[in-house]
Order: structure tokens, then C-alpha cells, then sequence
């Protein structure tokens, strides 16, 4: 799913009050500040450098996400699914990961 579409979906899903599938998404660099995604499917989404900074994942569903050097800060992560994610260089300072699964997660140089 290209940027655009990606958009759309998040846009479409908001306004019909259900979770938004983002499955494979390419949103490199996409300014997704204070977006509402709880309980969105972003399985496998490329969310590289992606500004997510107070985002609403609450119960998302990022497994095999690409969140390298991603800004997440001050994000609700709460219950999550980050299973095998590579969240390398990502900024995490304040975000609330209560409940949230990392198994197999890439952390390195995160900051926390």
C-alpha cells in the first residue's frame, strides 16, 4: 500500500470509528503526529523515521514493523504487538509501553 492510499485508509477509518489495516504500508518519513491507530493492523508497515510523536497505538498490531529512527515520542503503546520489530534508533522517550510485546524486537540504540 502506497503513502497516499495508506493516508486515505487512516483518514477513512477515523471517520467510520473502526481500526484502520495498514498492512504492509510504505510510510517512510510520514508525519502521522497525534494520529488515532488503536488497534490498527501495521503488520509489516515501513514506518522508517516516521514522526508518530503522541500516537494513539493502543493495541496495534505492529509485528515485523520497520520503526528505525522512528519518533514515538510520548506515543501510547500500551498492549501493542511489537514482535520482531525494528524500532533501531527509534525515540521512545515517555511513550507508554504497559502490556505492549517485544519479543524478538530490535531496540538497539533506541532511546528510552
Amino acid at each position: 500500500m502506497n503513502k497516499k492510499s495508506a493516508l486515505l485508509e487512516i483518514k477513512n477509518a477515523v471517520s467510520e470509528k473502526r481500526r484502520a489495516d495498514l498492512t504492509g504500508a510504505e510510510l517512510t518519513g510520514a508525519k502521522l503526529t497525534g494520529a488515532d491507530l488503536a488497534g490498527a493492523n501495521l503488520t509489516g508497515a515501513d514506518l522508517i523515521r516516521a514522526n508518530l510523536n503522541r500516537a494513539d497505538l493502543t493495541e496495534a498490531n505492529l509485528t515485523g514493523a520497520a520503526l528505525a529512527g522512528a519518533d514515538l515520542i510520548r506515543a501510547n503503546l500500551t498492549g501493542a504487538n511489537l514482535t520482531g520489530a525494528d524500532l533501531a534508533g527509534a525515540e521512545l522517550a515517555g511513550a507508554d509501553l504497559a502490556g505492549a510485546e517485544l519479543a524478538g524486537a530490535n531496540l538497539a540504540g533506541a532511546k528510552l
